[in-house]
């Protein structure tokens, strides 16, 4: 027993202990591939609409078409990952991404004829591929615990992390670029072949599936144990309604287009680089975390969350492309810095058989705030014009901290992810 202890110690001290896994390799490949090609449609989608409509208001009704399901099923979403196999449930959600894909390149092939008066197609494509991120994101959450040693929970969600945000860099810069120089035919072409791709590479894993052992009577507590857990977890909850007010109102990725087109004069292939530049310094700050052991993490949840505030009220006020793209790359490496400290907080203290569930109540925080978001920044722009509406968002952002700060002493002094 000691030389077993001794050893997992010495893995929690292997930077590269996950990536020694295979199931992990595979599972992350398949993130990888996933993402690429789901960040290049949120970027063409978001200037074909902008180019059709210029109304800010049509990029938030995109961000609201997608949390609309994403939200509403997720408490359901998250009792199925807890009931079923979790890698073929992940399967179904990713093919259905496929073919979600598969429409845009339609749409697009026949625009003339499919987009000739409305819009409301691309609307209905993203619904359903919120609906299909709804049911993925449980089920794959609970799936990455389980093909990892608990004692690598931190490595292997750190890795994760980067390297999604790798493709979250990688993603949006591609469908700029090809959106640009080619067209959003190809730009749709390359995100079907992607999510085929990560089909494929997901069916490698090797998964045993084990009982769910599920204890609640009804199917009203089996959806509502999760919110009851994260309820009596007060660092946990904390961690989550930061990010919830934060990137609800001080984020404005939705945004994008508008001082891409029409402030900083850039064009689509801008626009993908803008769009990068938070994941790219996510990546950046990743590769730190991965060699060295986060403390003080309380104070330094606080202080990220506030940077990131900070980051986007100046974005607002810069007219130069430079400027604004380490603004957002700085906001990217702050807020990857709280993107690991939740999940690895949600999935250490959160038992395997409820993780589903839990995992469920964590992407309505995360898809409030994206998507709701974008709807918020949308109407905000409508109502304050752009630029004072992100500005104001800030600040917002920076009294979120404050009050947080405040009233969850317990998450202020957390000192380790333990």
């Amino acid at each position: 027993m000691r030389a077993h202890s001794h050893q997992g110690m010495a893995d929690r001290h292997d930077p590269y202990v996950s990536l020694r896994n295979p199931n992990f390799l595979w599972y992350v490949a398949s993130l990888v591939a996933l993402t690429l090609g789901t960040q290049i449609q949120a970027t063409v989608v978001a200037w074909q609409v902008y180019a059709l409509t210029k109304d800010p208001l049509s990029l938030g009704l995109v961000g609201l078409a997608e949390a609309l399901p994403f939200i509403t099923a997720a408490l359901y979403a998250g009792h199925v990952a807890d009931r079923h196999d979790r890698k073929i449930l992940s399967m179904i959600a990713v093919a259905v991404q496929l073919v979600c894909a598969a429409a845009l390149l339609v749409l697009t092939v026949y625009s003339t004829r499919l987009l000739a008066r409305t819009i409301v197609p691309f609307y209905a494509v993203v619904c359903v591929s919120g609906l299909a991120r709804s049911f993925l994101q449980p089920a794959r959450t609970a799936l990455g615990a389980e093909i990892v040693p608990r004692e690598t929970y931190t490595n292997a969600i750190t890795w994760r992390s980067s390297l999604w945000q790798f493709a979250a860099v990688i993603g949006p810069a591609a469908g700029g670029v090809i959106y640009g120089f080619s067209g959003a035919r190809l730009a749709y072409a390359v995100e079907t072949v992607l999510c085929a791709t990560a089909l494929v590479l997901f069916g490698r894993i090797v998964y045993k599936r084990v009982p769910p052992m599920i204890t609640e009577s009804t199917i009203g507590e089996n959806l509502t144990v999760g919110i009851r857990f994260l309820m009596n977890q007060p660092e946990l909850l904390g961690a989550q309604l930061l990010d919830l007010l934060s990137v609800l109102f001080g984020g404005a990725p939705a945004l994008l287009p508008i001082f891409a087109s029409e402030i900083l004069h850039v064009g689509p292939q801008g626009l993908g680089v803008l769009r990068s530049a938070p994941a790219a310094g996510a990546v950046v700050i990743s590769v730190l975390l991965v060699h060295r052991k986060l403390r003080k993490v309380g104070p330094t949840l606080f202080i990220c969350v506030g940077i990131f505030g900070l980051c986007w009220i100046f974005f607002a006020l810069s007219r130069w492309f430079w400027l604004s793209l380490a603004l957002l790359f700085i906001s990217g490496m702050v807020d990857n810095v709280s993107v690991v400290i939740r999940s690895t907080l949600l999935t250490l203290r959160t038992p395997a058989h409820l993780l589903g569930r839990v995992s469920a109540v964590n992407q309505i925080f995360i898809g409030s705030s994206n998507e709701i978001g974008s709807f918020e920044s949308g109407v905000a722009a409508r109502l304050l014009g752009t630029v004072r509406s992100v500005i104001l968002g800030g600040f917002i952002t920076l009294g979120v901290v404050g009050a947080t700060a405040w009233r969850i002493p317990r998450l202020r002094e957390l000192d380790e992810l333990s």
